[in-house]
């Protein structure tokens, strides 16, 4: 058996390793490079099966096995209140709805220091557990949260933490694995435990099967058990954020609003109105990323997908730039902040990393790789993230001053 860790930080992926059965198998590290459009020089070097996972986002760690991924690592040391337990969603989303289990590492809470106030521990967002069980749900495929280790629990007041300095969290004092959660946590270490079960399974019945079988493992399961506990214990309940942000319409009204700034020159497809019920998520903000994309892949999984397919939901998923007000019958999109040329300008700085347009002669012997995989692909992996994700997940993007929406 031959394992290969796609990595952004070697540190983090090497801690991986000497931490599971990993290190006992012959193991290469690779570097992944994350889309065409922040690393254009190396992006198209990726396989196929990596690109896959990477189409909205891109995890920290990858694990494959004889070229077949077998799962993705995320860890974030952020506090985790409101829509940031989120941001990171659309990569999680992405590794599950290719069957590959996803690891997301995230603080029970952090330490915040805020001018004028008090310091306190900034917790966990709670809805994220249902989120990632419901991913699990649809895919069948774990989807599983194990918590940075933290001060938080340990009965120490804020200002004598042990890590105070470190805002609560405990990071791995091995200086090769810098920035690691510490290994000796009892929350890393059912992690590393679970990951080996995963391993043993696919050594077992191969890697297809193995995935297959991953939910039914007893470590999956009681995680997925300790989550639905957690959710509880910690007051969750479905109107949080950022569900808290979005509002239930009749698809009418939104087919009306479209209507209406498209000058009732166009027919509407199908898709939209095939559902008579619509979820506007809301984002009263200047158009930007995160931690908006991940929150709007969750909102999907959290109230409108029923199969694992975007055309398979209940409800149809939009999102709107400002406040949504039924007014006299018709929806008002109220926002002085955002404007589709947002949106498009993003699109066209986006296409300045096309090169189809170019002649052969033009290429340089560099880009020849790198314009091959863009006709194959087009400019998918050229678009900056946060519009891959939008448009992958909504559907339907208003605006005050122009909207866009897709028909199939």
């Amino acid at each position: 058996m031959r394992f290969r860790i796609w990595h952004s930080a070697l540190p983090f992926a090497k801690f991986i390793v000497e931490n599971t059965d990993l290190k006992n198998y012959e193991v290469m590290y690779s570097k992944m490079y994350e889309s065409d459009a922040n690393n254009s020089a190396f992006f198209h070097t990726m396989p196929h099966h990596i690109k896959n996972i990477l189409y909205l986002d891109a995890p920290d760690v990858i694990v494959e096995l004889d070229h077949e991924p077998i799962f993705s690592i995320e860890v974030s040391s952020e506090a985790g209140t409101g829509h940031n337990a989120f941001q990171r969603f659309a990569r999680l989303a992405a590794s599950v709805e290719n069957q590959v289990p996803a690891f997301y590492i995230y603080p029970e809470g952090v330490i915040i220091d805020r001018k004028g106030v008090p310091s306190r521990w900034d917790k966990i967002n709670p809805l994220v557990f249902k989120a990632l069980l419901d991913v699990m749900k649809i895919h069948k495929i774990p989807a599983l949260l194990y918590y940075f280790p933290s001060d938080l629990n340990d009965g120490n007041a804020i200002e004598d933490c042990p890590n105070r300095d470190k805002k609560g969290l405990k990071y791995e004092p091995d200086f090769q694995y810098a920035g690691s959660p510490d290994s000796s946590d009892d929350e890393m270490n059912l992690m590393f435990s679970t990951m080996n079960d995963l391993i043993l399974s696919i050594k077992k019945k191969g890697v297809v099967t193995g995935l297959e079988a991953s939910l039914g493992l007893r470590s999956v399961m009681e995680r997925s058990t300790f989550m639905s506990k957690e959710f509880n214990r910690k007051g969750g309940h479905e109107n949080m954020s950022p569900v808290s942000a979005t509002v239930k319409v009749d698809t009418s009204y939104l087919i009306e609003y479209l209507t209406r700034k498209d000058g009732m020159n166009y027919q509407i497809g199908e898709l939209l109105r095939s559902r008579s019920k619509t979820v506007i998520y809301q984002v009263n903000a200047k158009f930007r990323g995160d931690p908006y994309p991940g929150a709007l892949a969750a909102i999907d999984y959290l109230i409108c997908r029923e199969g694992k397919s975007f055309e398979e939901r209940k409800y149809n998923l939009v999102l709107a730039w400002g406040s949504i007000e039924i007014k006299n019958y018709r929806l008002e999109l109220h926002s002085e902040k955002a404007s589709i040329d947002d949106f498009t300008k993003a699109v066209q700085k986006s296409e300045n990393k096309n090169i189809l347009a170019k002649s052969f002669k033009e290429l340089k012997k560099s880009e020849i790789p790198r314009y091959y995989m863009q006709v194959r692909y087009g400019s998918t992996y050229s678009k900056v993230k946060h519009i891959r994700v939008y448009s992958y997940f909504a559907d339907a993007i208003l605006f005050t001053d122009g909207a866009l929406w897709r028909d199939g």
